[in-house]
């Protein structure tokens, strides 16, 4: 018999993460409230985030693109592309020029603009649109604004003025003092702008690098606007800490700015997004960002930020602001337009298979594992439970507790390593190349005493459904 080579490499995986009988598993006790409802999960939570340059790149988000549409309707019926990046700080618009897609000289075109429409409308997901700031006049500000807007239309969730604002002194965007001051002034400057030839027009902000602003943006700007942003990257890819240690450890330093962003978004109230993250800034670490454990940690993540009632995360995706392609990268790209599933995108789709409903509470008793676990209710009334263990030695051996299921089902995320950059499986099954996931297979999982019993190997993840 032929074996074909995803054949082998989903043989591999179910091989190197089976359960192994030399390597005594922890024991993780779990249980599900299903009482205890937490939280809807966004229809439009999951993004994308992208380099305006990649809007100027010739097609790439387009509809005859149909593998990239596909990859991200995997994602989900609903999402939201974000366009802006520091590519849009140094980006121009005119309608009928040439378009062109370098880091510090993007030219943007209408044609530009009606295409990324149809890879909207493609993919049913929604736009927020970057304007720039940093370099740009307020003339071209205003017709870029009118320009997308008139594409976009009804899938354009918000105007950004800026892109990292509060960082625009170290990028030399702007010389001597600046600071919130300086920039809601300009903001404001622009948005009047705006509005005084698109009445309507939605705005967004501040779009921070930090944890600064948000207040003093929700406070002088809440009534105005759409919703708050912020982006946020473990650490700098050149950092001695980029390592796969830590980002695969809980990352607690953060946890009080993502509890302002949610008091902030509170106070108004309208929703707040992360609308540009990934695991290191720069561009990614080579061997980390782009290796298995990047699943598990954007998987973990995503569930962290709903936690903190985030509306939607944009993962940054593609050619960076250097113009090489992003190590962190959820979606491939060999530069000669094939496109397919990096590691990290595994993790996405992972969350929108089962983060579908509503979140209800779950406590766990880990023991020690670097685990962690997130269940969701759908309106059928089955339950998913998503369990992800980071630990890099440490099998787990569940029980779950605190509903009564007929029956359980696991579906595995998989790779041969950690630190594998290939051989990655959601359900046993790959992504192929024309960016089609079969849905996988889920194995049936051993239910005793009302508890579900299921074994979570070290550096693997389970979406088990409870019915």
């Amino acid at each position: 018999m032929r074996l074909s080579r995803r054949t082998v490499l989903a043989a591999s995986a179910a091989l190197a993460f089976a359960p192994c009988a030399a390597r005594a598993a922890g024991k993780v006790s779990i249980r599900l409230d299903p009482s205890r409802r937490l939280r809807a999960i966004p229809a439009g939570y999951m993004g994308l985030s992208f380099e305006a340059s990649a809007v100027a790149t010739p097609g790439l988000l387009c509809a005859d693109n149909h593998a990239y549409v596909q990859l991200v309707r995997n994602l989900g019926q609903q999402g939201v592309i974000r366009v802006g990046g520091n590519v849009s700080d140094y980006s121009v618009y005119d309608a009928k020029g040439i378009a062109k897609n370098l880091p510090k000289d993007t030219v943007l075109t209408a044609e530009n603009f009606r295409q990324l429409r149809r890879f909207l409308d493609a993919t049913g997901w929604k736009l927020i649109w970057g304007l720039n700031l940093g370099t740009g006049s307020l003339d071209n500000a205003v017709q870029e604004a009118r320009a997308i807007m008139e594409a976009a239309g009804d899938r354009l969730l918000a105007l950004e003025i800026g892109n990292e604002p509060d960082l625009f002194g170290l990028a030399g965007h702007r010389t001597g003092a600046w600071d919130y001051a300086h920039w809601i002034g300009e903001y404001r400057r622009f948005k009047t702008a705006i509005r005084a030839s698109l009445p309507h027009a939605p705005f967004a902000g501040p779009d921070i690098a930090g944890g600064d602003w948000m207040d003093a943006f929700a406070r002088d700007e809440g009534g105005d606007i759409a919703l708050l942003t912020a982006h946020h990257y473990i650490t700098g890819q050149t950092n001695p800490a980029a390592t796969l240690d830590v980002m695969l450890q809980a990352e607690k330093k953060y946890q009080p700015v993502l509890a302002n962003f949610q008091a902030a978004a509170q106070a108004i109230p309208v929703p707040w997004r992360m609308c540009e993250t990934a695991s290191f800034s720069g561009g990614g670490k080579a061997g980390v960002s782009d290796t298995f454990a990047s699943a598990l940690w954007a998987l973990d993540y995503l569930f962290v930020l709903a936690s903190y009632d985030c509306s939607g995360v944009n993962m940054q995706t593609g050619v960076n602001h250097l113009g090489w392609v992003s190590k962190y990268t959820p979606i491939s790209d060999d530069l000669a337009g094939h496109h397919g599933a990096a590691p990290e995108y595994y993790g996405l789709l992972a969350f929108a298979w089962a983060a579908q409903g509503e979140q209800i509470a779950v406590s766990c008793d880990a023991g020690g594992i670097n685990l962690t676990a997130y269940a969701a209710r759908q309106r059928s009334g089955a339950v998913t439970l998503t369990v992800i263990n980071k630990d890099q030695s440490r099998d787990a051996a569940l029980d779950v507790s605190g509903i009564a299921p007929k029956q359980a089902q696991a579906m595995r995320l998989t790779a041969p390593s950690l630190s594998a950059m290939g051989g990655v499986t959601l359900g046993g099954a790959a992504v192929d190349g024309e960016g089609q996931w079969d849905g996988g297979k889920a194995e049936p999982v051993r239910i005793s005493g009302g508890k579900a019993l299921v074994d979570v190997p070290a550096g693997s993840a389970a979406l088990i459904k409870l019915t």
